[in-house]
């Protein structure tokens, strides 16, 4: 990635400790997604076939497969990305959606300050010294509060996810959905965005991450493992 992290690292100040309450929570709790019986397909061609998978509270949930098992496509039914051709998905709870490969028009006059902004919207009884807070902080737990005033058309792909992480933590997002948060993240990086998730679990939001990334997989809470767009053991 090309930014660098400099100065004290804020995930220090957010120790994984506080997790175990939210998750033992998270066994009484409903769950924020549901997914029933989730099917699809491209053009008449099965993707997915038969999917059960919930998505609780407290509780980080890694999605896991071979390429071409169905696991991005997956998240975008959770997410309503897409409508799935059979089965149902009910969601409780505003989502945070990072995809893996995000693109903008080269002329989207918008800073990264004000795509996290973004998030902040919909909270409208949220005063302005309470939003600039929440985007401040957001940026800085994303390292990216050095490129807050730079176009966000200018970063990489890790910078425009990271960009969209500092969205969902600004919103307060009930629902984390991120398909491959590490691809192309230095070892850094790649643990900073594991510590963020696992904080945002431990706030008790549902967390789901797409990913390869076999230290992401060892620390989840939760691993539904996908093959050929079948969920298997």
């Amino acid at each position: 990635m090309s930014s660098s992290i400099a100065g004290s690292d804020p995930l220090t100040q957010h120790p994984h400790a506080s997790r175990s309450e939210p998750s033992r929570a998270a066994g009484r709790a409903r769950p924020l997604v549901r997914g029933s019986g989730l099917r699809f397909a491209f053009d008449g061609a099965p993707v997915l076939h038969g999917i059960d998978i919930t998505l609780d509270p407290g509780v980080v949930t890694v999605i896991a497969g071979p390429n071409g098992a169905g696991k991005s496509t997956l998240l975008e039914v959770l997410a309503g990305v897409r409508r799935p051709t059979a089965g149902s998905v009910e969601r409780s709870g505003s989502i945070a959606l990072v995809v893996q490969r995000i693109a903008a028009p080269d002329a989207l006059p918008v800073t990264v300050r004000e795509v996290v902004t973004m998030g902040t919207w919909e909270r409208r009884r949220t005063s302005r010294a309470d939003v600039r807070r929440r985007v401040t902080d957001a940026l800085e737990r994303v390292a990216l509060d050095e490129l807050a005033d730079c176009p966000f058309t200018a970063l990489s792909g890790g910078q425009r996810q990271r960009v969209l992480l500092a969205q969902g933590i600004a919103r307060q997002a009930q629902i984390f959905l991120l398909d491959e948060p590490a691809s192309g993240l230095d070892s850094e990086s790649r643990e900073r965005a594991q510590v963020i998730l696992a904080e945002e679990a431990a706030r008790g939001a549902a967390v789901a991450c797409v990913t390869h990334d076999d230290a992401a997989i060892a620390r989840a809470d939760s691993v539904v493992r996908l093959d050929c767009g079948v969920r298997v053991a």
